[in-house]
């Protein structure tokens, strides 16, 4: 998959926690049943792509992460689903 600068990303982040919060999906406990593994869907935007086959995304709060671009985590969004949560992605802008 090739991404853009700019390009709105999901990244399906894998967590660990004795309670969920309420964005968590695919929650199971963990063995002895005392924390849960779970998923939450980080909103991010494409701000460099890279000749190692990484891409550099940014946060609403600014934070910078380097991942593979063959991430299994790492989704484009969709037309609906960024129309959907738009507010939830970052403005690069006002970065």
């Amino acid at each position: 998959m090739s991404f853009q600068v700019g390009d709105p990303v999901i990244y399906k982040k894998p967590k660990n926690s004795p309670r969920p919060g309420p964005r968590a999906r695919q929650v199971y406990p963990l063995k002895h049943g005392e924390t849960y593994h779970y998923v939450v869907d980080k909103f991010w935007k494409v701000i460099g792509v890279n000749d190692d086959n990484t891409v550099d995304v940014v946060t609403r709060t600014g934070k910078k992460h380097r991942l593979e671009q063959n991430d299994p985590n790492l989704y484009k969004a969709r037309f609906l689903k960024y129309l959907f949560f738009r507010k939830k992605f970052p403005d690069l802008e006002a970065l």
